[in-house]
């Protein structure tokens, strides 16, 4: 597991909508590598090894995936942002990825049209 960064920039609170979002799974090699989690998207393009096309967690690459992550699961109709249905296990592993990703990856922006829940 790789360790926590000191590096990182100060977040940012750039928008995105889910379409654009879309825009940045890592097949344009022109573009970051961006993965959302609970409407907080993160820059993932330095760990293009795991999230690149073809790659073990490219399914969370240009999308909210949030529920998928909270089930550990990587089927592409897990892979979406509504993650309402989890219990309480599930939404523990869920923060548990957000934090992980917080402490790893820069913070670019927000989601601005996905689902908002509060649980």
């Amino acid at each position: 597991m790789q360790s926590a960064r000191t590096d990182l920039a100060p977040p940012r609170d750039d928008p995105f909508t889910t379409e654009e979002l879309k825009q940045f799974d890592g097949k344009d090699p022109s573009k970051p590598i961006l993965v959302a989690i609970k409407g907080t998207v993160f820059d993932v393009s330095h760990k293009a090894d795991v999230y690149g096309p073809g790659r073990s967690y490219s399914i969370f690459a240009g999308r909210d995936g949030s529920r998928g992550l909270g089930m550990s699961s990587l089927k592409p109709e897990d892979a979406v942002a509504d993650y309402s249905t989890l219990d309480e296990k599930d939404m523990k592993v869920l923060d548990d990825w957000h934090s992980f990703f917080s402490k790893r990856y820069n913070i670019v922006g927000k989601v601005t049209d996905g689902p908002v829940i509060n649980k």
